[in-house]
């Protein structure tokens, strides 16, 4: 556990990884990853896109679900049945995820410190499940500010942000390249699971 997040370290074999990783390909060809713009106008440094119901989405005018696809105008494809096999095994809830973010992280790519908030019931958790190169995760609070702590986050391992640590801020410091071989010419994918509505 950090500050309440619970970690399963190497959830995830290395062969479950590469059929999971063919699984998220063919998410990517239905549904390319973009980079989204902060509501400020800055270009985030991952790239993304979603699978499920609903997809989220970052412009100029906030943070929010979307039904579509923001540039091919089509649905998303469905969660791949791997990573929904995840999230009942580490939460043993019976509703499932509506939404699958997919962000892609580069050597450069940084998340800051945020609360996933956009969904209207929290009482459901979120599931992350990392592939790829490690990245440094970074936990604070639920208020903004105050002590952090961190930890690598390795391919394979599993988050479980539920709880009192629904809330918390979190973040991703920075990747370590070439840390893994999982994916053809290195990064980090991310997939966080939501129920959104």
């Amino acid at each position: 556990m950090l500050r309440g997040v619970a970690v399963f370290r190497e959830f995830l074999p290395l062969d479950d990884q590469g059929a999971m990783l063919d699984e998220i390909r063919a998410v990517i060809a239905a549904a390319p990853l973009f980079r989204p713009v902060t509501r400020w106008g800055r270009p985030m440094s991952t790239r993304m896109t979603s699978a499920g119901r609903w997809g989220w989405f970052s412009d100029r005018r906030g943070y929010r679900y979307v039904g579509t696809h923001p540039e091919t105008g089509e649905p998303f494809p469905p969660i791949p049945p791997s990573v929904l096999a995840v999230w009942e095994q580490v939460t043993g809830l019976a509703r499932q995820p509506d939404c699958c973010l997919v962000n892609f992280y580069d050597a450069r790519a940084r998340m800051g410190l945020h609360q996933d908030r956009d969904e209207a019931d929290f009482t459901y958790p979120v599931v992350s499940i990392s592939l790829g190169d490690s990245a440094l995760f970074r936990v604070g609070n639920i208020e903004r500010g105050g002590s952090t702590e961190s930890l690598w986050l390795h391919s394979g391992d599993v988050l479980v942000m539920g709880g009192p640590a629904r809330l918390v801020h979190h973040g991703i410091d920075r990747i370590r390249p070439s840390s893994s071989t999982l994916i053809e010419g290195g990064g980090r994918i991310n997939l966080t699971l939501r129920v959104v509505k």
